[in-house]
């Protein structure tokens, strides 16, 4: 499912959601990846054992299980199950009053439109028509009337997973980003102590 992306003003919102969300003890997968390791820092750490959603039944906790895999799946580098993104979610709603309709409906809406058109609850369809079903709510070429709500519903679905993923540390580690490599016990010095107004620095580039 391509096309995952978060406008750049979303950044600092999504960064402060996923450091309240890292205080929770009860992840068994999601990790935040701006948590670093230094002399006397104290991490709290995935637990072990299996998660126990806070929200979702077991059943809901499922679908969201597999519709987060399918947004971002695991190919040559781990995917969204890996990274524990469907954990991620569900401590998000479960903390957020005003996403959590929106959330249990949409994952009703996916399963009743999974019966309507296959006979079977979504987490029991092969992957190929997983796939077809998403397709029809996560391209604007290929909707459908009546699915509205379904598209409504996988457009939030993916933001979240997309939020989950790269606040991550397996996320940022698929980015190769460099800020998991250094962690400064504090904040490095200007390099330039020959010129600490910066007047030799080169014009920036436009």
């Amino acid at each position: 499912m391509g096309g995952q992306s978060l406008e750049r003003r979303e950044v600092l919102r999504v960064i402060s959601l996923a450091a309240a969300a890292s205080q929770f003890q009860g992840f068994r997968r999601w990790a935040f990846a701006c948590e670093h390791g230094h002399a006397g820092a104290s991490l709290i750490q995935p637990a072990a054992g299996v998660y126990q959603p806070r929200f979702f039944s077991a059943e809901e906790y499922a679908t969201l299980e597999r519709l987060t895999d399918l947004i971002i799946p695991t190919d040559s580098t781990p995917g969204a199950r890996e990274a524990g993104v469907s954990e991620f979610i569900d401590f998000m709603v479960s903390s957020d009053p005003d996403i959590q309709y929106r959330f249990r409906y949409g994952v009703s809406w996916i399963n009743t439109h999974s019966q309507w058109l296959h006979g079977k609850a979504f987490c029991d369809l092969i992957p190929e028509q997983q796939i077809e079903m998403l397709e029809h709510l996560a391209y604007k070429d290929k909707y459908r009337p009546r699915e509205e709500d379904g598209r409504a519903f996988f457009k939030l679905l993916r933001e979240y997973t997309v939020m989950g993923f790269y606040t991550s540390r397996i996320g940022l580690e698929e980015l190769d980003y460099p800020g998991l490599k250094t962690v400064y016990d504090e904040m490095p010095g200007c390099p330039h102590l020959d010129d600490p107004e910066h007047k030799r620095l080169p014009p920036p580039k436009i």
